[in-house]
């Protein structure tokens, strides 16, 4: 009897979401690349996205496109506004080369950022209070939304997608978690409003609805619209996975093609997100001096020695795929074909991969020849640091980024 060929996997099967048909069930998820200085996407994040297309995923994702400048994190990262659309415009189409599709993740850092507010005189989120990230930049205060902040920053949103659309994107991916503007009016953490956007999950949930029902029907007969969630927050005072799935079940309703179910907050619960502690190389290789800082003072407060184990969100996810029916990828901790059907025969639709990619450009393609079937990635987390070196983003035990590349606007 002839043995199953690796490509034969269900792992290799077409998925429908929305308007968008993907090749396979590989989707690389959304990693801030370090490639965009002064916010102008770059040759080599050009290059970085095509690499990962040429080696075998469905779709791969443009990291923390902000909707505006307010909605930056740090300044070297996209802006989608119309001086941004031909550098992403000649992405999009090294992509569409090999035959994969293109996905922009569009978001608002709300208060976790270290730029300072223009439009307002405190940076926004779900409401006032004491901002923890602004220690590092002396924005000690957040502001919460009013009702004009909420209906300008949806536009901001919509307006966004229609950018990613000009530019030849296939989808957007609206970024619903670890601590951004959406996810602040999620958590229980940082929302404490007593109007119809705060107390209970369902009243929490209201504005990221409306930011998504805004861009669906702006773009979504055109785009897929993903929506990114942390299915939980890794905090006893924050949201957890029953939260997860009644997100998930909100989401649903109002119309999403596809969810990519990661976890854990930027502050609060770095190891929740990665699924292992950092090592002191990430807190001493880096060059901002306020990320440093607030990477020094981290590690004070999050669990020590975490280990990674494959599958490490599996069992948070779960819950979220037993609420819905519509389509599920998975994130966190896939290092094998194996793991990725297991991931499948569990009822999710497709795996979403940062750090292996990171690793290995090609792992799909290897996986479909047969070359490998397990990842070399050590899972260490000092590619999260490579981000701020000049080449960029690139995985330690490899070559590191093209600093000449790294500084070349990608449509010059």
């Amino acid at each position: 009897m002839d043995q199953p060929r690796p490509q034969d996997s269900p792992a290799f099967a077409p998925l429908r979401i929305g308007p968008l048909t993907l090749r396979n069930r590989f989707i690389k998820s959304a990693t801030n690349e370090g490639s965009a200085k002064g916010g102008v996407p770059s040759r080599r994040l050009v290059k970085f996205h095509e690499d990962i297309a040429a080696g075998g995923v469905a779709m791969t994702t443009v990291a923390y496109c902000a909707v505006a400048p307010d909605g930056r994190t740090f300044v070297d990262q996209i802006t989608l506004d119309a001086a941004s659309v031909p550098h992403l415009r000649a992405l999009t189409t090294a992509v569409h080369r090999h035959g994969a599709a293109a996905s922009a993740q569009i978001t608002h850092g709300g208060c976790f950022t270290f730029v300072p507010p223009t439009a307002t005189r405190r940076p926004l989120s779900a409401s006032s209070g004491f901002n923890k990230v602004g220690i590092m930049s002396g924005q000690w205060l957040r502001q919460g939304m009013q009702e004009a902040d909420l209906e300008r920053i949806a536009a901001e949103f919509v307006r966004g997608a229609q950018l990613a659309r000009e530019a030849g994107f296939d989808a957007v991916e609206i970024h619903m978690g670890h601590g951004y503007l959406l996810s602040q009016f999620l958590s229980p953490l940082y929302n404490s409003r007593r109007d119809a956007y705060g107390g209970s999950i369902d009243r929490r949930v209201r504005f990221p609805v409306m930011v998504l029902q805004r861009v669906l029907d702006a773009v979504g007969k055109e785009l897929a619209v993903v929506c990114k969630i942390s299915v939980t927050d890794g905090h006893p005072r924050g949201n957890g996975p029953a939260e997860g799935a009644q997100i998930a079940r909100a989401l649903e309703a109002a119309g999403a093609h596809l969810l990519v179910l990661s976890a854990g907050l930027n502050i609060e619960s770095i190891t929740t997100m990665f699924g292992s502690s950092f090592p002191k190389e990430n807190r001493t290789r880096v060059g901002n001096p306020i990320v440093a800082a607030a990477m020094a003072i981290q590690q004070f407060t999050e669990p020590k020695n975490v280990k990674f184990h494959e599958l490490f969100q599996l069992e948070n996810s779960r819950p979220a795929r037993a609420a819905t029916r519509m389509p599920l990828a998975y994130l966190g901790g896939v290092k094998s074909l194996a793991n990725t059907e297991q991931v499948l025969r569990e009822g999710f639709d497709a795996v979403a991969l940062g750090r292996v990619l990171i690793h290995q450009a090609d792992l799909v393609n290897a996986f479909a020849d047969g070359r490998t079937g397990t990842s070399g990635c050590t899972s260490c987390n000092r590619c999260v640091a490579m981000m701020y070196t000049p080449g960029g983003t690139s995985c330690v035990l490899g070559e590191p980024g093209d600093a000449q590349l790294n500084a070349t606007p990608a449509a010059s």
